[in-house]
């Protein structure tokens, strides 16, 4: 994905925050890397990703929750990664989601640099003007070589 592409993509989130749902704003992260020694000897090892990206959430429809995303971070191989994906989670409680995403990911240090669309099982923690958000990222042959848990905040200007 290109950044015409990850433009054009907050440009209908923000068109979509007009008509009804929610705007946010995430603010990327965290990782953690569940084979340490691994990620480090193959130069994936990087646990501070910095990034920032929109949400948009959409009205809830009884117990399940809707998103979708868009944004930049600086990744675990310490590359720019793009992402764009939506998301729909149970609420298992008022504030605990459980559900999964659909993610377009391009990174250099990702399936050989090549873009690619990848479900990921994801869960969030209301907060009130801030939710927190993890997702597993799973250890995929060429895609991904380690088993990864990434963790980020989304804030809720509209909230506060």
């Amino acid at each position: 994905m290109h950044r015409s592409g990850v433009a054009f993509v907050a440009l209908m989130l923000a068109s979509a925050a007009a008509a009804a749902g929610e705007l946010g704003v995430n603010v990327y992260g965290l990782s953690y890397h569940f084979e340490r020694e691994r990620a480090r000897a193959i130069g994936t090892d990087n646990e501070f990703n910095p990034g920032i990206g929109l949400r948009y959430r959409g009205d809830s429809a009884g117990r399940f929750q809707w998103y979708a995303d868009a944004g930049v971070y600086r990744d675990s191989g310490r590359n720019a990664a793009k992402l764009a994906g939506a998301a729909v989670q149970w609420k298992a409680t008022e504030r605990l989601g459980l559900g999964a995403a659909l993610v377009a990911l391009h990174s250099r240090t990702y399936n050989r640099g090549r873009a690619f669309v990848t479900p990921l099982p994801v869960a969030s923690y209301e907060l009130g003007p801030a939710t927190l958000n993890l997702a597993y990222i799973p250890r995929v042959g060429s895609l991904n070589s380690i088993n990864t848990l990434g963790l980020w905040v989304t804030l809720w200007p509209q909230r506060w």
